[in-house]
């Protein structure tokens, strides 16, 4: 009676699993056949072929240049905008102006040029005779994602701190003249 018992749960379980994985493989919708209610895949991005560069290098790709922007702005805490100006006769898909990135009427994007040019300076006049130094300034090295560089403050002195103790020569007894000869 208990070989029967035990045929009859297995076979039951048998069936609930194959039933289980019915219902689950009936619910899945195929790849590749996508629902037409639901919001498209967005399209990969396209970053255009940069122009008017003047320090960067001229070989560079859209991607490459954006690439290298998106950390500016991260090393400086900026943003776009700070750098490039609005192009008002062209409106983004948002319905604000889009940014004109080759213009050169805001001042900061001269900063920013200056700033490349120095740092690209310090890499292979200074930091490229410095055996083993392997890491670059950028940006970051001294912004540390300020758009003005925070001054840089040392540590109180512990020892300045402490109160003075006289040593046995800076007795008052003892001629300045004899202190200088010591």
């Amino acid at each position: 009676m208990k070989p029967s018992f035990l045929f009859v749960s297995t076979a039951a379980a048998a069936l609930l699993t194959a039933a289980a994985f019915i219902v689950t493989t009936a619910a899945q919708v195929p790849q590749g056949v996508q629902d037409v209610t639901s919001n498209p895949p967005p399209q990969p991005r396209t970053f255009p072929a940069p122009t008017n560069l003047k320090v960067l290098p001229r070989e560079l790709t859209g991607e490459q240049v954006h690439h290298l922007m998106e950390q500016w702005t991260a090393s400086l805490g900026t943003h776009c905008n700070s750098c490039h100006a609005e192009d008002r006769e062209n409106i983004g898909p948002d319905g604000r102006p889009l940014l004109n990135f080759a213009a050169d009427s805001k001042p900061m994007k001269a900063v920013a040029r200056t700033m490349f040019t120095m740092t690209e300076e310090i890499n292979t006049k200074y930091v490229a005779s410095i055996d083993n130094s392997g890491v670059p300034v950028t940006c970051g090295t001294c912004h540390r994602g300020h758009l003005g560089p925070e001054p840089f403050v040392t540590a109180p002195d512990k020892r300045a701190s402490s109160p003075q103790v006289q040593s046995p020569s800076s007795d008052s007894s003892t001629s300045h003249e004899e202190n200088a000869n010591r």
